[in-house]
């Protein structure tokens, strides 16, 4: 018999050709797209001047069902707005008005999107789920243990996104695109005639219209909910003062609305006082971090040096993993820059995801 594969289809070319390669290969496939976020009722959608740079979007609905319909391939779409509201945007809202910075993204693949495709792929009779996602899965039959592995195109690679899966969702999850370029995936969808061969990829948050986060977070809460202080300097200069430290992210330049001598950068969030500290490049450097909500995607033993990435566009530098039970800290060998709270830390060696967490505590 041949194996059923659900596949999420958001309408864009990767998970397209994801699904493409699945029937090319003979499995019994069915297009899933989820319905997240509503942007007819969005705040915002009255305003002819938002933008959204989307991945959800009712014309991805609408490509997505085109595909499908290309591939002769069964297509249904779930609605998990309530979920998506809870899980993502709620999450996203809370983190910034307690100072922190949050990853959309990767929450909503931690906390909706895997656990409800597998749910529905249970229900369907599938004996897979497949993305579009830029990762590889490797089964090592020695330990019997799955790799999550970086995908080939390093510019692509989404591995960073997944580091919470564990090895029984990856023992139930394909990429397809996984071993593939970009261009090589845009080839393949101009061979099937797809109608999204072309199509521009999504590179902003996508609930966020015009990609302005301060806006979208104070126009979904109270005024009092918004923590308002101070801006000093890391030598305790008044700078200026601020309508919420929703607004900033350390490392952030752009947006201070303050005049000093010296470029001036986001250090860090006091949320108790409401005081966001600046001050030059040099005060950005940081020895490490504690981790929160801390996973291992395998068994790595004693093993404790790794490559780190604080976040998904960072370069990977080297560190020391400590655990003590449950409180678990990472030391970088060189102190970086702009270790942020609320961001994600993905640890890798050469090209297989360790594991990752939340970053917590930053250490000076």
């Amino acid at each position: 018999m041949k194996k059923r594969v659900l596949i999420a289809m958001s309408g864009g070319v990767d998970s397209s050709v994801a699904a493409a390669l699945l029937v090319e290969n003979g499995y019994d496939v069915i297009g899933v797209t989820m319905q997240l976020w509503d942007y007819s009722k969005n705040e915002s959608s009255c305003d002819p001047n938002s933008k959204f740079d989307t991945c959800c979007s009712l014309d991805d609905v609408a490509d997505a069902r085109l595909v499908a319909h290309k591939l002769g391939i069964p297509f249904y779409v779930f609605d998990y707005q309530d979920d998506f509201k809870e899980n993502v945007v709620d999450y996203f809202t809370d983190e910034y008005l307690k100072g922190r910075t949050p990853n959309p993204c990767v929450a909503c693949n931690t906390f909706l999107k895997f656990d409800h495709l597998l749910d529905r792929a249970q229900r369907l009779g599938c004996d897979f789920v497949a993305t579009g996602h830029y990762a590889k899965i490797q089964y090592d039959e020695i330990y019997d243990e799955y790799k999550l592995l970086k995908g080939l195109d390093s510019q692509k690679d989404q591995s960073y996104f997944l580091y919470s899966l564990t090895q029984e969702r990856l023992s139930k999850v394909l990429f397809p695109v996984g071993g593939l370029s970009k261009p090589e995936v845009r080839e393949i969808a101009e061979k099937y005639g797809l109608v999204n061969a072309a199509k521009k990829e999504s590179m902003e948050i996508c609930f966020i219209p015009n990609n302005d986060y301060a806006k979208f977070i104070s126009n979904r809460v109270q005024d009092s909910d918004l923590i308002k202080g101070e801006i000093r300097h890391e030598e305790g200069q008044l700078l200026g003062t601020h309508d919420g430290i929703h607004q900033f992210t350390v490392g952030q330049r752009k947006g201070l609305k303050i005049s000093y001598a010296n470029p001036l950068y986001v250090t860090r969030i006091d949320s108790e006082t409401g005081t966001v500290f600046a001050g030059e490049d040099k005060y950005l450097l940081r020895s490490g971090f504690s981790f929160k909500q801390f996973h291992m995607v395998r068994n790595f033993g004693s093993e404790i040096d790794f490559e780190v990435k604080i976040r998904y566009r960072s370069a990977p530098c080297k560190a020391i993993l400590e655990k003590n039970g449950d409180f678990v800290t990472l030391r970088f060998q060189t102190p970086q820059k702009s270790v942020t709270p609320g961001q994600i830390a993905v640890l890798y060696k050469d090209n297989e995801v360790v594991g990752g967490g939340f970053i917590d505590k930053v250490f000076i």
